[in-house]
């Protein structure tokens, strides 16, 4: 196996994949945090598997040196526990509105001077503070909506529905989860995902429960029914999701067999009107889903009954695209 390959053909894969939702009927979703995201995570994975931070640097192309810079930059906040710099940050302006650069210092005075302000220069040139004056007497400010639009910076808040399917899935999957956590893993802002929780705790999709850490909040299953505008956000995370997964478990076998429990498959029709098996080809994704939709159902009629049972869980997923024939 080429890794290398495989890395190419994915980052190309995923980069377009990126363009199209951030361009999603018209709008144009800030991406100045992307490159750092992608950074923190792949530092933070590498990690888990083992790999010291040297090689890691190398691996990035860094000297040691300016690699703990960077990571330490996108971490956790030395002064703010549980969650990133940045994060930490971005919340002390709003929260006061403003801060000179002597403020900011100084309220951070735990963690490096130089992160602090790659992070402040980072923000205004995204568009989310604005800047003015000079010196140590620089004052930051959250820039308005107006101010965000006009940078294209400003999302538009989404509706609580769609967040709190977002929140949803994130707890199933990566449950339990103190609320730091979710706020480091989804883009909300604090009243948003404090929203969003109350609402899934309200009609108990969430709940709480006691942790080493503090109180975190579970969920026993998702259900994002087919049709259901709200929650498109949180499947597509959803299905993204279990696909990779997928893949990364297929890497250790690397090799396909009848019986195979994990992996995918991928078949291509190629059909034009009037195929005598053009419907049912086409019809696929539905019949499948007429199939396993009623199963996945009893199966969780059956589980309700049977609490407090050790249990593992098996992902599936199916998708169907058409690609119509472009006309010269």
């Amino acid at each position: 196996m080429n890794p290398q390959i495989l890395i190419d053909a994915v980052v190309r894969q995923t980069t377009v994949l990126v363009a199209r939702i951030a361009t999603v009927e018209g709008v144009r979703s800030p991406l100045s945090h992307v490159a750092n995201e992608v950074f923190a995570g792949l530092s933070a994975e590498l990690g888990n598997q083992g790999v010291s931070n040297k090689v890691i640097a190398d691996m990035f192309g860094m000297a040691l040196r300016s690699y703990r810079q960077k990571v330490q930059r996108l971490g956790e906040s030395a002064t703010t526990r549980g969650v990133t710099l940045w994060s930490a940050v971005q919340r002390f302006l709003a929260e006061r509105g403003s801060a000179t650069r002597a403020e900011l210092l100084g309220e951070f005075k735990y963690d490096e001077e130089v992160s602090i302000r790659g992070i402040l220069s980072d923000l205004v040139e995204s568009g989310l503070i604005v800047r003015s004056g000079r010196g140590e007497q620089t004052r930051y400010r959250v820039a308005t909506a107006e101010e965000m639009r006009d940078a294209g910076a400003l999302v538009e808040e989404r509706p609580e529905d769609e967040n709190a399917a977002l929140v949803w899935v994130h707890i199933y999957r990566d449950g339990p989860l103190e609320l730091a956590q979710l706020a480091q893993a989804l883009p909300l802002s604090p009243p948003a995902l404090e929203a969003a929780v109350q609402t899934l705790i309200a009609d108990g999709r969430v709940r709480r429960e006691p942790g080493d850490g503090g109180e975190r909040l579970a969920a026993e299953h998702v259900l994002i029914p087919v049709g259901e505008t709200a929650g498109w956000e949180a499947s597509v995370v959803d299905h993204h999701r279990a696909v990779l997964t997928a893949i990364a478990a297929k890497l250790s076998g690397r090799t396909s067999a009848a019986a195979d429990e994990v992996g995918g498959t991928t078949l291509t029709f190629d059909l034009w009107p009037g195929h005598p098996r053009e419907q049912e080809v086409r019809a696929l994704l539905r019949s499948t889903r007429e199939t396993i939709v009623p199963l996945w159902e009893q199966v969780e009629d059956y589980n309700r009954e049977q609490p407090d049972r050790e249990s593992y869980q098996v992902h599936f997923y199916c998708g169907q695209n058409v690609v119509e024939e472009e006309q010269p």
